[in-house]
C-alpha cells in the first residue's frame, strides 16, 4: 500500500477509533486568512479520495464568477483532533490543497505557492527549515481603545503578568494538535506576549502557524479576552514581530555551516543572507502586508528597519545567532522585519526566493554592521552603505509590483490580486479623516 493510502487509512481508523463526527476543512486565501468548511464523517472517505467542491468566487482573491468551481482536497497528513473537541461527536481539522475541477493545483492557492517553491529548493537538494516567533497581545475586548490586562515587561513573571494561565493553555492545545512548542513568555509591551514554535520544515510550519493564530484567539475568547496579531496595536509601545529563522539542510547537513568560517557561515549561508538583504525590499509588501505593519516598522522600537546584517546587533534586518560548540545544525539566520499578521504561505516562499537568488547568482555579503544603528545618524548610516525598507505600504507595494522575483514566486494572479488588494487598501487609509487629524486641526484650521 501506497504512502498515501496508508495516511487515508490512517484517518478513517483514527476519526472512528476518537468518536469524530465533523472534519474541518481548512485553507488559506490570499491574504492570509483562514477558510474553513466542515463535512460529517460519513463523507471523510470520499472526500479523502475525490475532494470536496466549493464555490471559489466567495472567497477573497480566489476566483472570478465565471471560473468559479475549485476543489478542496485534504492532506491526510495534517488530520488533527480540535483539543477543545467535545468527546463524543468530536471535531478534527485537515488543511486542505485547492485543486482545479481537472485535478490541476489551482493558481491562487497559497499552499501551493510554497509547495512550488520548496520543490525549486528540493531540486537543488535543499530542504528549508523554519523556525516563526509569533508575537501578539491580550485586550479585554475588540472594541474601542485597546485595555491591557497587564503592565508586564519581557520575561515579566509577577501577579501582572495575567497572560501565563492563558499562554499555559495555549501551549499545551498546540502540544495535543502535534505542535512543538520551545517558550512562551511574556514580551516587552504591556500585554504582549511570545510563543515560539519549534522549527520545522516551511510547510509544516506555514500550517502550524496558522493552527497557532486560531488556538490563540480561541484560547482567548473561551477566557472572555480578546488576542490580536495585529502589527501595532498600541502608541509608543513595541509592536508584534514574527522574527523567522532560517536554515537550509541537505540531508542532515545543515548547509548554512562551515568550521573554517570567522562566522561558521558557509558560502551558501552568506550568499541566502545577500540574497535576503539584496531583495528585502521587494518582499517586504508580502511579509509586513498591512497599513499597520508600517506603524511597527520605525526606528526605536526595536523593530528592523535598516538594511543589513550581525551577529549580536539587534537592529539589523538579518541576525545571525551566535554558533555553539556541537550545536553545528542550529547555524541560521534571523529575518527580523516580518510581522505575525502576515500569509505565512506566501510569506515562507517570497523568503526562500530571495535566498535561493543569493546562492543561484552568488551574491556577495556586506560586512556585519555590529554597532547600534539607532544611534547613528544619517550621515554615518549613508557612509555605512545602510539603507531603509519601505516607509509605508504604498511604497512597498509599488517596489514589489516591479519585482521579477516575487512575480514569478506568486505566479500571475495571486501576484496581481495581492496587489489589488493592497492598493484599495491603501486608498481607503489615505483617504481615511483620523482622530489625530480632528484632534490636531479641527480647533486651529
Amino acid at each position: 500500500m501506497e504512502k498515501n493510502e496508508e495516511m487515508k487509512e490512517y484517518v478513517l481508523k483514527k476519526a472512528h477509533d476518537n468518536d469524530i463526527k465533523f472534519i474541518s476543512l481548512w485553507f488559506t486565501d490570499v491574504q492570509g486568512f483562514l477558510k474553513s468548511f466542515a463535512i460529517t464523517v460519513e463523507e471523510l472517505e470520499n472526500a479523502l479520495s475525490e475532494g470536496m467542491g466549493f464555490d471559489g468566487s466567495s472567497i477573497e482573491g480566489f476566483s472570478r464568477i465565471e471560473e468559479s468551481d475549485v476543489i478542496a482536497m485534504p492532506d491526510p497528513t495534517t488530520f488533527q483532533i480540535l483539543p477543545w473537541s467535545p468527546k463524543e461527536n468530536g471535531v478534527a481539522r485537515m488543511f486542505c490543497d485547492i485543486l482545479e475541477p481537472d485535478g490541476s493545483n489551482f493558481k491562487g492557492d497559497p499552499r501551493w505557492v510554497l509547495k512550488r517553491t520548496l520543490k525549486k529548493a528540493k531540486d537543488l537538494g535543499y530542504t528549508f527549515y523554519v523556525g516563526p516567533e509569533l508575537e501578539f497581545f491580550y485586550f479585554k475586548s475588540d472594541k474601542g481603545e485597546p485595555e491591557i490586562l497587564d503592565k508586564g515587561g519581557y520575561f515579566d513573571l509577577t501577579t501582572l503578568d495575567v497572560g501565563s494561565e492563558l499562554r499555559s493553555t495555549t501551549v499545551l492545545f498546540l502540544e495535543a494538535m502535534g505542535i512543538g512548542v520551545e517558550y512562551s513568555h511574556h514580551e516587552v509591551a504591556p500585554s504582549q506576549q511570545e510563543i515560539d514554535l519549534r522549527y520545522a520544515d516551511a510547510l509544516t510550519m506555514a500550517d502550524n502557524a496558522m493552527t497557532y493564530r486560531i488556538i490563540v484567539k480561541e484560547v482567548a475568547t473561551r477566557n472572555n479576552v480578546y488576542a490580536t496579531f495585529m502589527p501595532k496595536p498600541l502608541f509608543g509601545e513595541n509592536g508584534s514581530g514574527m522574527h523567522t529563522h532560517q536554515s537550509l539542510f541537505k540531508g542532515d547537513r545543515n548547509a548554512f555551516y562551515d568550521v573554517n568560517d570567522k562566522y561558521h557561515l558557509s558560502e551558501i549561508g552568506k550568499n541566502y543572507i545577500a540574497g535576503t538583504l539584496k531583495h528585502c525590499k521587494e518582499i517586504v509588501a508580502i511579509t509586513n502586508q498591512w497599513v499597520n505593519s508600517y506603524k511597527r516598522l520605525v526606528p526605536g522600537f526595536e523593530a528592523p528597519v535598516y538594511i543589513s546584517w550581525a551577529r549580536r546587533n539587534r537592529s539589523t534586518l538579518v541576525r545571525v545567532p551566535m554558533y555553539k560548540p556541537g550545536k553545528e545544525t542550529s547555524t541560521r539566520i534571523e529575518f527580523r522585519c516580518p510581522d505575525p499578521a502576515c500569509n505565512p504561505y506566501l510569506a515562507f516562499s517570497v523568503m526562500l526566493a530571495a535566498g535561493l537568488e543569493g546562492i543561484k547568482n552568488k551574491y556577495k555579503l556586506p560586512k556585519p554592521i555590529e554597532e547600534n544603528i539607532f544611534e547613528m545618524d544619517v550621515k554615518r548610516r549613508k557612509e555605512a552603505g545602510i539603507e531603509t525598507l519601505p516607509n509605508n505600504l504604498y511604497e512597498a507595494v509599488k517596489i514589489m509590483e516591479g519585482s521579477k522575483l516575487v512575480k514569478e514566486t506568486l505566479g500571475d494572479h495571486i501576484f496581481q490580486k495581492f496587489i489589488d488588494n493592497k492598493k484599495i487598501e491603501w486608498d481607503r487609509y489615505r483617504t481615511h479623516v483620523s482622530k489625530y487629524e480632528l484632534d490636531s486641526y479641527l480647533s486651529i484650521l
